[in-house]
């Protein structure tokens, strides 16, 4: 057995976020919730991906994240418009730091 993954075979959390990010995909509270805290922990822990962002970029970043938070706080009914908006918040908040975003 080799120590090589097959190529088609995707690591949990990418796995995660391209399910988040299918519009196809029936998009959750618990799974906003979750991808809140993967950004989270990204920040926290420093990534190297996001230090090549401009400052202005990672206030916009952080403008989304804040929508976002707000957004589950005011506890908005979902629907099919909403998920797509909060879909696109979460490509915003997450910029610089998902495989389909520079």
């Amino acid at each position: 057995m080799t120590s090589h993954q097959h190529p088609h075979t995707l690591d949990p959390i990418e796995g995660k976020l391209k399910a988040i990010m299918d519009p196809e995909y029936p998009l959750t509270r618990s799974d906003v919730v979750w991808m809140l805290g993967y950004i989270k922990k990204r920040v926290a822990d420093a990534d190297p991906l996001l230090t090549d962002l401009s400052q202005p970029r990672l206030l916009q970043n952080f403008l989304y994240f804040a929508e976002i938070a707000m957004s589950l706080i005011q506890r908005r009914n979902a629907c099919d418009q909403e998920a797509d908006r909060m879909r696109e918040w979460l490509r915003q908040a997450a910029y610089g730091l998902l495989p389909d975003n520079p």
